[in-house]
């Protein structure tokens, strides 16, 4: 949340650059000319003052240019010789349109360009080699400066605040993993299949055994493939079939061919699922529902769950203060995991409650030897059980 002072207009639109820019090329000139007073009074003149804007308007383009255009496009992407070749016409370009403001100041006064600013020569080649290109290339090293030193700090603050909601949350994973009511149920319906159906209740242990794996091992990871959390999903809704008691339908739907390299941070859907059987409505009258679909295109995923509730048992904002890990606290990871990357749609309504999440996930140029299974990619059919 951004305080009041960020919210005024002038923070918003950006305006303080303005006096800052004005600072740097008043400093840049007392410093060439050696005294701050005289170019106070210089600008007082229509002729400096249109030289001085010169510089202070065509080099705020091409700052501007480079931060928030070249930068993002090119370097961030890695294609450093086109940025590098772009850029440099970009400071040539902008050096040599500066030169204009010398020859329309001078057409406002008396004196030559020479006699007027004092500079050695009025050719286009000295006033470009010894005035305006060392003035834009320090104009263009500054702001980058700025611009990736802000950047780090608020990389490393991001970082620290990971570090920090990963330790705060050990412990709250760790009981939202191991719920007790959740572990006896399983065993316990995988003790009775086993003497009325021995396969069915292999498979499910096998289920149930790939479920603990990921909750004790791959959880620990930042990203992992894809595929592992929608297998995890999966395993869990499989063994929801095994202990439900009442009547629940459930419909899944996994559709798409995710990328082999395509990750997510554990543990990010998961707890919208649990949320989903948590709070499912028990009614023996009317339907009680969960619907669940996931989609990837690209690098895109797609997740809506939905699931019928008691009539105006909950608000949104209750739901997000749940127990365990809780929703509040898988928004508050995608806002540090994902900045910019996903839109999160809670709604809470009279006889349902619905979840919707669209992220952009990471890829990964390199797999890991030991993830064979995230080699794969995953495109599931449509499926529906009742319990």
């Amino acid at each position: 949340m951004k305080s009041s002072w960020q919210q005024h207009w002038i923070f918003k639109y950006k305006l303080y650059h303005l006096p800052f820019w004005f600072t740097y090329h008043f400093l840049w000139w007392s410093l060439y000319t050696g005294s701050m007073t005289q170019v106070a009074q210089n600008l007082m003149s229509l002729p400096y003052a249109i030289k001085f804007s010169s510089y202070f308007f065509f080099q705020a383009i091409a700052v501007y240019f480079n931060l928030y255009f070249l930068i993002p496009r090119y370097l961030e992407n890695k294609r450093y010789l086109l940025y590098l070749s772009i850029l440099t016409l970009t400071i040539i370009a902008t050096a040599s349109v500066i030169i204009s403001g010398y020859h329309i100041g001078a057409q406002f006064s008396t004196k030559s360009i020479v006699e007027l600013y004092g500079v050695g020569s009025a050719d286009f080649f000295s006033l470009f080699k010894y005035n305006s290109l060392d003035s834009t290339i320090a104009a263009m090293a500054l702001a980058m400066s700025i611009k990736l030193t802000k950047n780090w700090i608020e990389s490393k603050r991001r970082q620290d605040l990971l570090e920090k909601e990963k330790l705060e949350t050990e412990l709250k994973f760790l009981k939202s993993q191991f719920n007790p009511h959740f572990l006896f149920n399983t065993i316990n319906s995988i003790f009775v299949l086993i003497h009325k159906n021995p396969d069915m209740a292999s498979e499910s242990l096998a289920k149930f055994s790939n479920l603990l794996r990921y909750q004790l091992y791959e959880c620990n990871e930042q990203q992992i493939p894809l595929q592992h959390e929608v297998s995890y999903l999966e395993n869990f809704l499989e063994l929801e079939k095994l202990r439900q008691e009442s009547h629940l339908e459930v419909e899944c739907k996994i559709e798409g061919k995710a990328d082999a390299s395509l990750t997510i941070a554990p543990f990010i859907l998961m707890p919208f699922l649990e949320n989903a059987f948590k709070h499912v409505s028990q009614s023996k009258k009317t339907r009680n529902w969960i619907r669940l679909s996931l989609k990837v295109v690209e690098q895109e995923l797609l997740f809506e769950i939905s699931n019928s509730s008691k009539p105006m048992a909950f608000s949104s904002q209750e739901v997000l203060d749940y127990g365990g890990i809780g929703l509040k606290n898988v928004q508050r990871r995608l806002e540090l995991l994902y900045p910019g990357k996903h839109k999160l749609d809670i709604r809470a309504g009279e006889n349902q409650f619905d979840i919707q999440l669209q992220l952009h996930l990471k890829a990964v140029s390199v797999i890991p030897a030991g993830n064979a299974s995230s080699r794969k990619t995953f495109e599931s059919t449509p499926y529906q059980y009742s319990t």
